[in-house]
Parts: C-alpha cells; structure tokens; sequence
C-alpha cells in the first residue's frame, strides 16, 4: 500500500496538499488537485480512514440499534433509514441485539469507539443498559418512547390510537368475541396497544379475551392453535403485528376457517407484506418512512439544541382490506 508521502512525490507536490485534496478540507488549483488524483489512481493509495476519523472526529456513521432483523418491520425501518444516511452523506452501521442489555451496552461501546455521530435506538425494552443513559453521542428513539435520561429525542406512532381504531372497525363489522394476541409487555408499543383493547372492552360491556405473543411468524402459529382452544367462540382476532396476524391467517386457513367470514382478522404496521397475502390483510398503517425522516433529521441537523429533547408522535391510520368485511357489504 502506497503512503501519503509517495502520492505527494509522484503527483510533485507536498503532503499536506494530497491531504487537502483528499478532505476537501481547503481549495487547491485545479491542476494540482488532477495530479494529486492521477497519483493516487496510479499507486492505488487507500487513505486511513480511522486516521481521519480520529482527526475529525466524526466517521460520518450513524448506528442503528434494532431488536430483531428478522421482522419484516425492522428490515424495512432500516432500508428507510440507509438510504436517508446516504442521501445525507453519512453511513448506517446496524446492531441486531434483540432484548439484551449487555448487547446493548456492546453496541454502544463500538459506535462510541468508532467516532459514530448519532445512535437511533429502536430496541423497544424497558431493560435499558446504563450505558444508553451515558452515551457521549446523540441517542434518539425511534418506534418507543423513553426518559430524557436515555435520549434526546423520541418518535413514534399512536399505537394507543391505532389499537382503537382495529377494535372498533372489527366491532362495526359485528364482531362480538373479539381476542387480542398481545404483544410483550414490557414493549412500549404492545402494552399502548393492549391497553387500548382493554379500554374498550370496559366501554362496550365486552369480555378481555387474551393471549400474549412474541412479535415473531413461529410463535404466532402456537399462540394461535391456543387461542382457537381457549376460545372457540372467536370471531375477530387483534394481532399484535402484521407478521402474527399472517401467522393466524395460516393457522386459520389449515383449519379451514374462512377469513373474513367466519374470523375477522386486523393486524398492526401495514409491512409491505401485508398486501402479499391474499385475502390481503386489513391494518393500521404507521408512516414508517415519516418517521424515520424525523429520526434522521434530529441527528444530523442538530443547528439549534433546543431542537433536540423533543416527542414526535405520528398519527395511524386504519387500513382496510380484505380479512375483514363490514356490515352490510359484499367480499
């Protein structure tokens, strides 16, 4: 690998002119900057990145930290997210660490290590590593919502809001047993959700009917044979997420149960997998690609700090398709 000092001879000028030429940190004649370029396309000269990230003490990355890359809603918040890091000349570095702290506390250390200039956290626990709480770099929430403590700036949807919309959109279509697959509660957007379930139960005068479910495909077809179990009365089904309502509809459709005809069925994210299945899956959208727009903005535009320590929370909107079927109307 060629030096710094043998580009500069090569290309007849000093170093720190092939420095400048490579940080764009000052103008250089156009001619010089064309031979400091033809040297180091001739020699092959890789710059040292870490170097330059030491001295400027950024390396253009913003870390992502996600609790499941094989959630479809993840996979697409993270697509989202790297291409606004690109659009903005930065790079997305991303952390798979599930529920665990202590990957947590990893992930922190090699985005603090490595000169990020921001971490979006969208791990959704309430087991939070202290490490969160002193990280020297900007933290902001994405998808939950935490203290001031850990971040400073949190966006995410009206789950609250979301969840009343499917119950009463299921009610509207005559459903009268209505069980919600809930989510992990110590998640902040699966305990909004059931509590919105559980407020309209004692509003109508309904029964809570429950089973709890990891947001995962594997134990969504479990949770559902249960819950067909514990109640064989079920016409409309609550599921936590998209990815467990295509998991019921599995469950169901082996079973012969016939979707929207027999159970109802409504999900939660609106992930483009939704529009896959058919019949295609009634759910409250959440403005993804809004949010993370947000996301990104508070940590790379950060011109005034008063901007930062803010709550962003995004309208949902319900989404209807063809796993439920309102009173009155032809499918």
């Amino acid at each position: 690998m060629s030096s710094i000092r043998e580009v500069a001879k090569l290309a007849g000028v000093s170093p720190a002119t092939v420095s400048r030429v490579m940080n764009g940190t000052a103008n250089v004649v156009p001619e010089k900057r064309e031979r400091v370029l033809a040297a180091i396309a001739q020699t092959d000269f890789v710059p040292n990145e870490v170097a330059r990230t030491l001295f400027k003490k950024s390396a253009k990355t913003i870390g992502l930290i996600i609790p499941s890359i094989r959630n479809p809603y993840f996979t697409q918040l993270a697509d989202f997210l790297d291409a606004l890091a690109e659009q903005n000349g930065y790079r997305l570095s991303l952390y798979n660490v599930g529920r665990d702290p202590e990957k947590q506390r990893a992930a922190i250390q090699m985005l603090v290590a490595a000169n990020a200039d921001g971490v979006i956290y969208a791990a959704e626990t309430d087991v939070l590593h202290e490490s969160l709480k002193s990280c020297p770099i900007p933290v902001v929430a994405l998808d939950t919502r935490l203290s001031g403590e850990y971040a400073q700036a949190c966006i995410y949807a009206d789950y609250y809001q979301g969840a009343r919309l499917a119950m009463e959109h299921l009610l509207d279509c005559g459903c009268k047993s209505i069980v919600c697959i809930k989510g992990p509660q110590q998640v902040y957007s699966a305990r909004c959700r059931y509590e919105a379930y559980r407020d309209v139960c004692c509003e109508r005068g309904l029964a809570e009917q429950t089973v709890t479910c990891e947001y995962d495909f594997g134990e969504g077809l479990a949770v559902t044979e249960t819950l067909l179990e514990r109640f064989p009365a079920v016409d409309g089904i609550l599921a936590c997420n998209d990815i467990v309502a295509i998991s019921a509809y599995k469950v169901l459709h082996q079973r012969k149960i016939a979707v929207p005809q027999q159970i109802q069925l409504v999900g939660f994210d609106d992930i483009d997998l939704s529009t896959l299945l058919s019949p295609e899956l009634t759910t409250v959208r959440q403005p993804l690609r809004e949010m993370a727009e947000k996301a990104m903005e508070q940590l790379i535009r950060r011109d005034n700090e008063t901007e930062m320590k803010k709550e962003f929370m995004f309208p949902v909107v319900l989404i209807q398709r063809e796993t439920t079927k309102r009173r009155g109307t032809e499918q």
